[in-house]
């Protein structure tokens, strides 16, 4: 089977920066509001929210990767995202998004890493530039067991 040439994807502003994602990861951006926090969680961990009779853990990917140390919540908004990490109790994720996300075609040849490409910060998988739009893809898989095993403790 033929790899596609072009996918869609969303680029979504965080604090300090954008985060690029597949289109089909994001399920829904809905407001931000009613944040249950969680004891002992670590900073980058916000709380809990209700979604569909889910209650989803939501993160800030600007302060896991280290672009900022604070968060704020005026204007904000959550990108419910599609778990890929198999684990029963999280099949979604919640992340602070400082805005919409924006739909842009991607391909191979409209997107060129930036940066060090053996080391990232926590949560990234690389570094990009989209067209003009430089942006940050994360790693799902990285974030989700860091999560689970957060929340666990």
């Amino acid at each position: 089977m033929e790899t596609p040439r072009e996918i869609r994807g969303v680029l979504i502003p965080i604090t300090n920066g954008r985060v690029l994602l597949p289109n089909a990861t994001v399920a829904e951006v809905i407001t931000f509001a009613n944040v249950e926090k969680i004891a002992n969680a670590p900073e980058w961990i916000l709380g809990r929210l209700s979604w569909r009779g889910w209650r989803l853990p939501l993160f800030s990917f600007a302060i896991l990767s280290g672009l900022t140390h604070e968060e704020g919540s005026n204007g904000a908004r959550v990108a419910v995202l599609k778990a890929i990490g198999g684990h029963a109790k999280m099949p979604f994720i919640a992340m602070l998004t400082q805005g919409f996300p924006r739909l842009t075609t991607v391909s191979q040849e409209l997107l060129i890493p930036t940066g060090d490409e053996h080391h990232h910060p926590n949560g990234v998988r690389a570094q990009v530039l989209v067209r003009d739009d430089q942006a940050v893809i994360p790693d799902l898989n990285q974030i989700e067991a860091l999560m689970a095993e957060a929340l666990a403790a």
